[in-house]
């Protein structure tokens, strides 16, 4: 009976710890991270994208050369998502009036996370990381919703 009451204590004290890995700052951070990524081209906003993204940020998506018909990997870097946040909303007919913008963390440990999040056309995967204390997007891994599209 003491050996179960001991290994019943050690396994709630290691998931205690396992647990504060986040704190709820953590995942206010995590998500906002996220946010101004998506709020970035809505707003037409470049420095909230770059806020959100480690300048060496990779997004990536399977695409289809339309001539050969083979689908491939298509990567933007941090520098073309600026430009992009900078110019592609800038008559205000490129999203709802209210996007759809849903932040799901689906994990955390300690200083890296898994984000998904939902919007209206398509969907981003992200691996975010906590460098020099702050949060940041370093990859990105999306597809529309319907991905006859790509």
């Amino acid at each position: 009976m003491k050996q179960k009451t001991f290994f019943t204590m050690a396994l709630i004290a290691l998931s205690m710890g396992y647990l504060s890995a986040q704190t709820p700052q953590d995942s206010l951070e995590i998500k906002q991270a996220a946010l101004d990524y998506i709020e970035s081209q809505h707003q037409v906003k470049p420095e909230q994208f770059e806020r959100s993204a480690h300048p060496r940020m990779v997004k990536r998506t399977f695409w289809t050369d339309k001539f050969a018909k083979k689908e491939y990997l298509r990567e933007t870097f941090t520098d073309a998502m600026v430009l992009l946040a900078e110019t592609y909303n800038q008559n205000g007919d490129k999203f709802p009036e209210n996007p759809k913008k849903e932040v799901v963390i689906l994990d955390v440990f300690d200083k890296t996370a898994s984000v998904k999040l939902i919007a209206d056309d398509w969907i981003d995967y992200m691996h975010i990381v906590k460098l020099n204390g702050k949060w940041q997007i370093v990859n990105v891994l999306w597809q529309f919703k319907d991905s006859s599209l790509h």
